[in-house]
């Protein structure tokens, strides 16, 4: 039987299934693009809630696999050495879970994958929850317009330069991949969580609208929204 207990995490958070994955997650956007990645793959994981009503990630047990106490966070017991790999940041864990299943960074379009896995990452996740922040949290707080609106603006851009890059496809590397899976839960939080797509001309885009909807009607998207389960 796989041993991880050299690992403290596991010790706040005990694997019942030590052979698999170990995914240390909550529902936020940034948390199920791994959740959607490990269904889409079809790779065996066992989900744990890092609850941050309760300061989950601040605990030493959690900062020993993080130390940017930011989720999500993954302990693979079979990494590619044959050791257990622990990984932080989910840009990069979706790069290494495609890699080790060989599926959704086809080589021929490598690049052009992480390029847009990278705009995400870099543009429309600070820029959605920052304005998100703003709309939902701040607002109320803070007399000052220009913030909010600076957020407002660069949003609104993002999503242009996304609507233009989605003419005439599906998915925004040609096949679906784990470009769409970061970049598809940062849409719909903006859209059904913070509320933000109408100061954004969302009703004028021709292309973004449907391309979230495809990726939501996708089976695996849809369970992969619901890890890890509240209690």
């Amino acid at each position: 039987m796989t041993d991880l207990s050299a690992f403290p995490i596991t010790h706040r958070w005990p694997a019942k299934h030590p052979e698999v994955i170990q995914l240390y997650s909550l529902g936020t956007p940034n948390g199920v693009k791994v959740s959607i990645a490990l269904e889409e793959l079809g790779l065996p994981y066992e989900a744990h809630l890092v609850d941050f009503g309760t300061n989950d990630q601040l605990t030493p047990q959690f900062l020993s696999l993080n130390p940017n106490n930011k989720i999500p966070a993954i302990l693979d017991p079979n990494g590619p050495d044959g050791r257990p790999l622990p990984l932080f940041e989910s840009g990069a864990i979706l790069i290494y879970l495609a890699e080790k299943a060989g599926r959704l960074l086809p080589a021929e379009r490598r690049y052009e994958v992480l390029q847009w896995l990278m705009f995400q990452m870099g543009g429309i996740g600070p820029m959605f929850g920052q304005l998100g922040y703003f709309h939902v949290f701040a607002g109320k707080e803070i007399e000052d317009p220009r913030p909010k609106e600076r957020y407002r603006a660069e949003a609104a851009r993002l999503l242009r330069v996304l609507d233009g890059a989605l003419a005439g496809k599906d998915w925004i590397a040609g096949d679906y991949s784990i470009a769409d899976i970061a970049i598809g839960p940062w849409l719909n939080s903006f859209v059904n969580f913070y509320k933000a797509h109408d100061l954004t001309g969302w009703s004028d885009l021709a292309h973004v609208p449907a391309y979230l909807d495809r990726f939501l009607a996708r089976p695996a998207v849809q369970r992969g929204l619901a890890v890890p389960a509240r209690p």
